[in-house]
């Protein structure tokens, strides 16, 4: 049986370095995302939460969290929320992303990840994702609008 990401963190959260070893173990599946290296904190359908450490590597010219590694965590968050949201006879691609860079990010992030609306599984179409990023103080600095596209997956109903 193929485990799921859900499975996945369900079994690695609770235990010691679990959630570090989760997020480095999604990171070799989808290996852009190691750039900004994420600390998954929570994940559950229509939820996902996502920490970066402002570094150096992660810095513009001017000192701040970089616009794009922002964007990275937006999506990154709003892909692992889908995965575990949307039926496992599903699967999901990013389709377009909407940005705000709201204020200066000056200190480690949070990114939130809930769904906008609900869709009807019964047929292919958007899935809108919010994402919320905010700094040491609570402040929003950055919001995304995502919308995944979402279908069933394909059957292979062929010879074996």
């Amino acid at each position: 049986m193929r485990r799921t990401t859900l499975d996945l963190w369900q079994s690695f959260a609770s235990k010691p370095a679990g959630k570090w070893a989760f997020s480095r173990l999604l990171c070799v599946k989808a290996p852009y995302f190691g750039s900004i290296r994420p600390r998954f904190e929570e994940l559950r359908p229509q939820y996902c939460e996502v920490r970066m450490r402002k570094r150096r590597a992660v810095l513009n010219h001017i000192g701040t969290v970089h616009a794009v590694a922002m964007c990275n965590m937006a999506e990154l968050a709003g892909g692992t929320m889908t995965e575990v949201t949307i039926p496992s006879t599903h699967r999901w691609i990013p389709k377009g992303m909407t940005v705000k860079y709201l204020k200066m990010a000056k200190t480690d992030l949070v990114a939130i990840a809930t769904p906008q609306s609900q869709i009807d599984w019964s047929a292919p179409g958007e899935f809108k994702v919010n994402v919320v990023v905010r700094d040491q103080q609570a402040e929003p600095v950055f919001e995304a609008l995502i919308t995944m596209w979402v279908a069933p997956r394909k059957s292979h109903s062929g010879p074996a």
